[in-house]
């Protein structure tokens, strides 16, 4: 159980680029950031595209205002001057621009957290690995709702076989939110997420299914996909080519078939992400609605409800529990959890622990790379005639 306590040797200097006040994922970043006040602390921040709204909303937020920064290219060129500079950045922008600053944040020396989807293709995340890898930096990868406890839990039952052999994987993260054209009139947010020059190819496949795909191979991580076929839709036409709902079959390499629904147009449905995983035993099911509990079905057997923080749980179902039973826990918990994990893998990539990177969970730039195949995989797909492809 998380209680607050240091689990580095001290807080991290932490700039962010983006996440500014008309931002819709700023907050989230500080909120996982800075729940656990051992872990980081927040220095620096080329916060807007607005150098005067941004340095506004820095100083609000409590940062220097020398250190509240018109670009990011000013941001490492005066913090590598100082000898407290920032050590580690976060980069909340829009998707066009994540290659380049990683790059760049690499270069100027910075460890790198980045939103999702990381990049557009496959080689830019393979380049960015390299240089990482030569920089001995980490990438993270800010797959927020990953941090949810009970996901671990999850992924140790699997791992012991209570579910038997793993026969269907059903994913879902749908909302009604751009269930009209109005979203992009009244959200910024929204008109650069069915632009393809910033989004990239895909809207809800890069946006949405991202999250929950992760999600699935944290909980089955020796399972993998062979073979998918995808069905896109744009049923607001303007977004044409970018789709604003999709449906999936994948075939998984050990027999194991799944099922996908993602959407922005299901209008009312307010309940986000499902997972279930059928197995030859038992079927667990997920959802980020109640990530407080978990459902455990084993056939000819009642229902049972497994909640989180109680003893009956794995101790990998426990060890990133920050309340206990009983106490809600939710969003903002699961942020603080992969923001800590950050931390830990930011602390062993500086004394050179390759061990412990070696074996430590978190989404860092290999589930990166595995979202930008994953996204490159069902564009492929959708775009030669909703065909099933091999998983490359």
């Amino acid at each position: 159980m998380l209680n607050g306590e240091k689990s580095i040797s001290r807080p991290l200097r932490w700039a962010m680029i983006g996440g500014g006040r008309t931002g819709q994922v700023g907050y989230k970043h500080r909120t996982g950031a800075l729940r656990d006040n051992t872990a980081f602390r927040l220095v620096a921040g080329a916060f807007d595209i607005d150098p005067e709204r941004g340095r506004d909303f820095g100083v609000n937020l409590g940062v220097d205002p020398s250190r509240c920064y018109p670009d990011y290219q000013t941001m490492f060129e005066e913090e590598a001057k100082r000898p407290d500079g920032a050590e580690v950045v976060s980069i909340a922008t829009p998707n066009g621009t994540h290659y380049e600053i990683t790059k760049a944040s690499l270069n100027a020396g910075m460890h790198v957290i980045c939103e999702k989807p990381l990049f557009f293709e496959i080689a830019q995340v393979e380049e960015i690995k390299r240089l990482a890898e030569q920089k001995n930096k980490i990438v993270g990868v800010t797959y927020g709702f990953s941090g949810h406890p009970m996901l671990f839990q999850a992924r140790k039952m699997i791992e012991n076989g209570e579910l038997g052999e793993i026969r269907i994987v059903s994913l879902r993260y749908t909302h009604g939110f751009s269930a009209t054209e109005d979203a992009e009139k009244y959200s910024e947010a929204q008109k650069w997420r069915v632009d393809p020059k910033i989004a990239g190819p895909s809207f809800v496949i890069g946006d949405l299914s991202t999250h929950t795909y992760y999600m699935s191979q944290l909980m089955l991580p020796d399972l993998k996909i062979k073979q998918l076929l995808c069905d896109r839709q744009s049923f607001i036409k303007s977004r044409a080519p970018l789709e604003d709902n999709v449906h999936m079959l994948m075939h998984y390499d050990n027999g194991a078939v799944g099922t996908a629904w993602f959407s922005a147009v299901d209008a009312g449905y307010m309940e986000s992400q499902t997972i279930r995983i059928v197995g030859s035993k038992a079927s667990i099911e997920f959802s980020d609605f109640q990530p407080n509990r978990l459902l455990y079905q084993i056939q000819g057997q009642p229902y049972q409800i497994l909640y989180h923080g109680m003893p009956y749980l794995k101790k990998e179902g426990l060890a990133d529990d920050r309340f206990g039973a009983l106490h809600t826990e939710g969003l903002g918990e699961s942020w603080a959890n992969i923001y800590l994990k950050f931390a830990r893998a930011i602390e062993a990539a500086d004394r050179n622990d390759i061990n412990f990177l070696r074996t430590f969970v978190y989404p860092d730039i290999n589930a990166g790379l595995e979202g930008v195949k994953w996204i490159q995989n069902c564009v492929r797909s959708a775009d030669s005639g909703s065909v099933w492809v091999d998983f490359q």
